[in-house]
């Protein structure tokens, strides 16, 4: 529970730099976000060789917006077994040969499964970095810019915050049982049985006394920030550049039209010599 809020709260403290992807406005990063994932996740089922132009998008980013790779890597890595587990079933299903590793053979399902790990590594990727750059906030401000209904952009971003609430009574909580404990006393089911339920009565009076907090301070549902967005050019380049980027990537197999392309360089080469 410590490291995943220590990794939320670093996403948060990332998002506080200031480089050129951080100031592209958040509408901006949001929408091309949104066309990226679709083109991703648009993809045929066997079209592996396809899907790897669009990890540009988020190692560009990344590296502009001096963010740690180590860092997001591992996020990665902690979200990858969710994609394993929906693409395990695959191989055993789809056992049609499509291709050979030299006398090796491939199934369809093996592919399959290769693309639902690589189509989910781009997609969390992709989020991930807009995070990072953009701020949980700041995503929930331009989704109401973009006219998401602002009861649902509220919810998210309460969800969120609460999560540091959540996390925050679990760790006192576990902790006290550690020091009532001995062995392997005070561990079986029935009494984590007892402290979700304490847990859950111990969240609903924390978010009541933050509810009535925030409305005592003129919460009135909108989310506010001190900094106004604004959408001039440079922002709308970055939206359409990268969103034709992606439409390219998603209609034309670009590694397997540079390989055609040098096969036929090589071969007019090798008729002229």
């Amino acid at each position: 529970i410590a490291a995943g809020l220590s990794a939320l709260d670093r996403l948060d403290r990332l998002a506080r730099l200031d480089t050129a992807v951080h100031r592209v406005d958040p509408r901006a990063k949001v929408i091309t976000t949104a066309v990226f994932v679709v083109c991703v996740v648009s993809t045929g089922k066997y079209d592996l060789l396809g899907l790897l132009p669009f990890a540009v998008f988020p190692v560009v980013l990344a590296a502009e917006g001096d963010l740690p790779l180590g860092f997001l890597g591992r996020l990665l890595l902690m979200a990858s077994p969710f994609a394993l587990v929906m693409a395990a079933f695959n191989p055993l299903f789809d056992r049609e040969v499509v291709a050979w590793l030299g006398s090796v053979p491939v199934t369809g399902g093996w592919i399959s499964f290769a693309s639902i790990v690589l189509r989910f590594l781009l997609t969390v990727a992709a989020a991930l970095v807009l995070t990072a750059t953009t701020s949980f906030a700041g995503v929930c401000l331009a989704l109401e810019k973009l006219r998401v209904p602002e009861p649902l952009v509220t919810q998210l971003l309460l969800l969120y915050r609460y999560v540091f609430v959540l996390g925050d009574e679990t760790r006192r909580m576990a902790q006290a049982r550690r020091l009532r404990s001995f062995g392997r006393r005070g561990r079986d089911w029935r009494v984590y049985g007892q402290m979700l339920g304490h847990l859950l009565l111990r969240t609903f009076a924390r978010a009541q006394r933050i509810y009535l907090a925030m409305k005592a301070r003129g919460f009135d549902g909108s989310v506010r920030v001190a900094r106004p967005l604004h959408f001039g050019p440079g922002d709308l380049v970055f939206t359409l550049g990268w969103s034709a980027l992606f439409v390219l990537f998603r209609t034309v197999n670009v590694p397997l039209a540079l390989g055609r392309l040098v096969a036929g360089v090589l071969g007019i080469a090798a008729g002229t010599g």
